[in-house]
């Protein structure tokens, strides 16, 4: 038996990878289960966005291998984006790299700047792709915990008492994931002044600013910040293309000139329809998100009532995909998800799959629609 890389020891298969075999088990035997748990958005993207990918096929030059730093024009319509939307000013040619949807950004930023050895702040709660990619490029894991307490943002007095001195990176992700906690200008200020003090690289991880949110913030907007922040962004959630994959790095050229040297020996470039949609996408008008977050209200509202009729409590201000809910004192969040998926048969997200900090907490997803939401509530009730 040949033996798998020692590397893997230090990781396990996604939480949604294993768990989805059962649910897609239960559906195959003939269970009606109710798929809350992740957030992969059900509606179409803009049709103009459709019909570039559509008119891109004809292009003679759509079959070739492309630039992997992505097509100018996209680069130009990203920069125009993070103008308008974040008051953000980027150059096209030299701050701004397409991805094939932010997740392996955080590969690539991973690969460009850690060593063995090195260490890494990561959010509790957070994504857990911080944490397994840590561990699968040789660095050691950090946790820093966020508290409901503290609108589930940093402790910096806490964080002030580490020995800081092997940290090269640090993970933030605001509008926050899963806690849906919104982001304020002191805060960014506060996360770039850490940077600068400890020589650390500040990472935002910022896919969640235009769902249910009406004040979209960028760390790159703080004074200086270029310096020691890069930020990661998405077309995935704000514009219903998540199996599209495209989303961005962006930041100072000396960080994405190192990132490329990373992604350049890992694809060869985006495929031309593709980045010809995102375009279009990225020059949506504002009518656009309206349209979208009247949608993500109704499936809000009824959100919020199947967790009061499950007993959870929940924060009306949070924002972003999803909806984080308490659960009532001492249930276990892991054993409340699998009540609920056998007696319900409605699959939920626990809490403890984004950190020890998540537990007696669960996830809604809003990627269901009103009829399916309506349905979900019945079969609590």
């Amino acid at each position: 038996m040949i033996e798998a890389a020692n590397r893997l020891n230090t990781v396990e298969e996604y939480y949604f990878s294993k768990k989805l075999r059962e649910v897609n088990l239960l559906l195959a035997s003939g269970k009606p289960i109710i798929n809350l748990g992740i957030g992969s958005p059900d509606m179409q993207p803009p049709q103009k966005v459709i019909d570039a990918l559509n008119e891109g096929f004809s292009n003679p030059n759509a079959h070739k291998y492309q630039s992997y730093q992505g097509l100018p024009e996209l680069r130009e319509a990203i920069a125009g984006f993070y103008k308008e939307h974040f008051a953000v000013s980027l150059s096209p040619a030299t701050e701004i790299l397409p991805l094939m949807g932010s997740k392996e950004g955080i590969m690539h930023i991973s690969m460009a700047y850690l060593n063995e050895g090195d260490e890494v702040l990561i959010p509790n709660p957070g994504y857990p792709t911080y944490e397994s990619v840590t561990k699968l490029v040789g660095a050691k894991t950090v946790f820093y915990e966020l508290d409901e307490a503290n609108d589930w943002q940093p402790d910096f007095k806490a964080l002030e008492k580490l020995d800081l001195s092997k940290v090269k990176i640090m993970w933030v992700n605001y509008p926050h994931m899963p806690t849906g906690a919104q982001p304020s200008k002191f805060l960014f200020e506060a996360l770039v002044a850490f940077g600068k003090k400890h020589n650390i690289l500040i990472v935002n991880d910022n896919p969640y600013s235009f769902v249910l949110n009406e004040n979209q913030q960028s760390i790159l907007s703080v004074k200086g910040a270029k310096d020691v922040c890069l930020e990661l962004n998405s077309l995935s959630k704000t514009f219903n293309m998540a199996g599209w994959r495209v989303g961005m790095v962006v930041g100072d050229s000396t960080h994405i000139n190192n990132v490329l040297k990373v992604k350049s020996n890992m694809d060869s470039g985006m495929f031309y329809g593709i980045q010809k949609g995102a375009i279009e996408a990225l020059k949506c008008s504002k009518m656009w998100f309206v349209t979208l977050n009247n949608v993500y209200k109704q499936r809000r509202d009824l959100v919020w009532k199947l967790a009061e009729a499950l007993n959870c409590t929940y924060d009306k201000n949070a924002t972003g995909l999803f909806v984080w809910a308490k659960l009532p004192p001492f249930v276990k969040s892991e054993e409340f998800i699998d009540l609920a998926l056998k007696n319900n048969h409605l699959f939920i997200t626990p809490g403890t799959i984004f950190g020890s900090k998540g537990e007696g907490y669960i996830r809604f997803s809003l990627c269901a629609s009103t009829e399916v939401l309506e349905e979900a509530i019945a079969r609590v009730k």
